[in-house]
């Protein structure tokens, strides 16, 4: 397991940085030794928070993130958040991509019990569905149409590219935009 910690708005110390992978190499045994782990820590406004992805684990993406008021919590906190989606979702992993494994299985039950977590299969509901079409506009018009139906996110397509892109409202001000990958 290969473990990359950077830092944004704050000074990373080898103290932070060595607790990070500290705290993150107990989870080794569970992931394959080519596995990459990338962390950002980042400060703002009295809260620091941490965000941990793992981009190839059987073909999907683990992304956690946690904060707090103090940099320490937040690191365990999230090492528990990604325990548990390991333990949560061990066995989608090992169904879906044949030939492409990340996880190590054996020991997960044993990880479930150290941190007293019962694997719950939550059933999968969709409640509502939504068609609508795509008309091709401007980002700016997007977070217009975003803005003026009052939603946190909206999809539309690309005016140039005809991709279908999602402009949204981030939680620290101002937008962001997801694109579809070529």
């Amino acid at each position: 397991m290969r473990v990359t910690v950077t830092g944004k708005h704050v000074k990373l110390t080898d103290g932070i940085k060595g607790y990070t992978e500290d705290k993150l190499k107990k989870l080794g045994k569970y992931l394959d030794e080519d596995t990459e782990v990338k962390v950002t820590v980042s400060a703002g406004k009295n809260r620091q928070k941490v965000e941990v992805m793992i981009p190839n684990v059987n073909g999907h993406t683990i992304r956690v993130e946690e904060e707090q008021d103090n940099l320490y919590p937040a690191i365990d906190l999230v090492c528990d958040k990604l325990s548990r989606q390991i333990i949560k979702y061990k066995d989608k992993f090992k169904t879906r991509v044949p030939g492409n494994f990340s996880i190590r299985y054996e020991g997960i039950e044993e990880l479930a019990q150290e941190l007293d977590y019962e694997v719950e299969e939550p059933e999968v509901v969709i409640e509502r569905r939504k068609k609508f079409n795509l008309k091709p506009m401007s980002i700016e018009e997007a977070i217009l149409q975003m803005n003026l139906t009052d939603h946190d996110f909206y999809m539309f397509k690309d005016r140039e590219s005809f991709e279908i892109c999602l402009v949204y409202k981030r939680k620290e001000g101002g937008y962001g935009l997801i694109e579809q990958e070529v």
